[in-house]
């Protein structure tokens, strides 16, 4: 990129990681916050009619701006016309998906045979032309490494929204709440994200700048509709067949244990992603660095969700509610299927960076299938079954996305193993020593909250010294990590 001379790159993305960690850290705590408040304040059947409105969210940052915001941030020469066609086209599509999405309010809420999704569903479509009014500063932002503004935007919309969807439920109006939540969220960021960039789009639109970018973003567009097809059929399914509150304790479930992970790994990548595209001639660094950021990063999601399964049932009536007890098994199931999805969250940073966009889309559609039929077969058992077909199906899956990207980067799968081994074994280790814990303190006659008050430390001290014992690697990669004050050194490598 013109704008990014190569000599500042690894200052810019270590800038731009530590960025993401504290505004990421931010918004988890802020959304779990609120999370926790939403679940105490409206019930299952509340969760669920919201749930079946939110399934339509995915789309607004897929359709935005038709995948064009990503062709900005990846060419390295954009022309005043670029831009402002992007910027059109984007506004243009999200106010067709604002009518069509108002249009269909009606069919949604008669497919679901609830009516009080119209409304919601109609006020949730206006999020598809707010945010199409900001995608193309993102992108420009992004193409810049303005992460700093990127990022204290994030996480003061987060803020606002949440503000909002507390109130709503304070006042009780049920699931208004979350769908304001999205609606304020959406307009926060757009409003912070102009006042961040100091582009104005000009009344210009350019065929040929379409013709050109069109072909990146058509292979980014196929990848994000079948992403959000996967990650919405689930709840598509169990709202239809088994109703809202199933739905809701589906949607609870996938709220705590999926989504924290996912939005902390998949926004590290975005800045991994420059970086290991300087490297996409210099394999053996590339796979060196790949590594390392996934080892670093099964240190945060391996430990922690096997804890989760540990704890849940204290967890869940203590931070949830007792109206959540149902949820309990279908969180248990779902740390694995997290487990074994954020461990990924690299991988396409790495399939990009060498051009293998085709592999990452044909896998995709693997994915999906996948998925889809383990959706369905699920259905038979309720949601327990969902949840744990879909835990079947990501095991059978996920594992050949390794072994795409260790064959890409010429190393042999078992690298990866070899790699993780360490982490993995130190958070088996402290997932029996609170199991065991666990049954001591409750034939003891504790409460769950003197559980939980107890077997958090007491995990977090069984699982430090023994990832220090089993992978001594990740000691030295932190105190690397501490020393720069930025990612390690090989796990964010400054460019040749």
């Amino acid at each position: 990129m013109n704008s990014v001379r190569d000599e500042n790159l690894g200052a810019l993305v270590r800038k731009g990681l530590r960025w993401k960690l504290f505004s990421q850290v931010g918004v988890q705590v802020s959304r779990l916050a609120v999370g926790i408040v939403l679940a105490r304040l409206l019930s299952p059947h509340d969760y669920g009619l919201a749930a079946m409105v939110l399934v339509a969210s995915g789309l607004v940052l897929a359709f935005s701006d038709l995948a064009l915001g990503a062709a900005l941030v990846q060419r390295r020469d954009l022309s005043e016309h670029d831009r402002s066609t992007v910027f059109w086209t984007g506004v243009l599509t999200g106010l067709a998906f604002t009518v069509v999405g108002l249009a269909l309010s009606g069919p949604v809420a008669s497919f679901y045979g609830e009516p009080k999704v119209k409304g919601l569903f109609a006020a949730l479509s206006l999020t598809f032309v707010v945010t199409a009014l900001g995608t193309t500063q993102r992108a420009l932002l992004t193409r810049e490494m303005n992460f700093r503004s990127l990022e204290v935007r994030a996480l003061a919309a987060t803020l606002a929204g949440g503000a909002v969807g507390v109130l709503v439920a304070l006042l009780g109006y049920g699931p208004w709440a979350i769908i304001l939540q999205q609606v304020t969220l959406a307009a926060a960021s757009t409003a912070m994200l102009w006042f961040a960039s100091p582009w104005r789009p000009r009344l210009v639109f350019s065929r040929a700048s379409i013709r050109r970018l069109g072909g990146f973003s058509g292979n980014v567009l196929a990848q994000r509709l079948l992403y959000y097809a996967h990650e919405n059929a689930g709840s598509l399914l169990v709202g239809r067949v088994l109703g809202a509150a199933s739905l809701g304790v589906f949607s609870i479930a996938y709220t705590v244990v999926l989504i924290p992970f996912s939005r902390v790994a998949i926004p590290i990548s975005e800045v991994l992603f420059p970086a290991f595209s300087r490297l996409q001639d210099d394999r053996e660094r590339l796979a060196d660095s790949w590594l390392r950021a996934t080892r670093l990063l099964s240190v945060v999601t391996v430990a922690p969700l096997l804890g989760l399964i540990a704890v849940a049932p204290d967890l869940v009536p203590v931070i949830l509610g007792q109206q959540w007890v149902g949820a309990v098994v279908v969180i248990q199931i779902l740390c694995w299927v997290g487990m074994q999805q954020a461990l990924q969250s690299f991988n396409a940073s790495v399939m990009l960076a060498l051009d293998r966009s085709q592999t990452v889309l044909r896998y995709t559609v693997v994915f999906f299938v996948a998925h889809l039929v383990a959706f369905v077969i699920g259905l038979q058992w309720g949601v327990v079954g969902v949840a744990a077909c879909y835990a079947v199906s990501t095991t059978l899956v996920e594992p050949l996305y390794f072994w795409l990207t260790a064959r890409a980067v010429g190393i042999s799968p078992w690298a990866v193993l070899r790699a993780l081994s360490g982490v993995v074994q130190a958070a088996l280790a402290m997932f029996v020593a609170v199991l065991i814990a666990r049954v001591l303190l409750v034939h003891a006659g504790t409460t769950s909250i003197e559980r939980l008050v107890l077997l958090i430390p007491f995990g977090a001290s069984v699982f430090v010294p023994a990832c220090a014992w089993r992978s001594r690697e990740v000691l030295s990669e932190l105190r690397e990590l501490r020393r720069r004050k930025g990612p390690p050194a090989h796990a964010v490598p400054e460019p040749a």
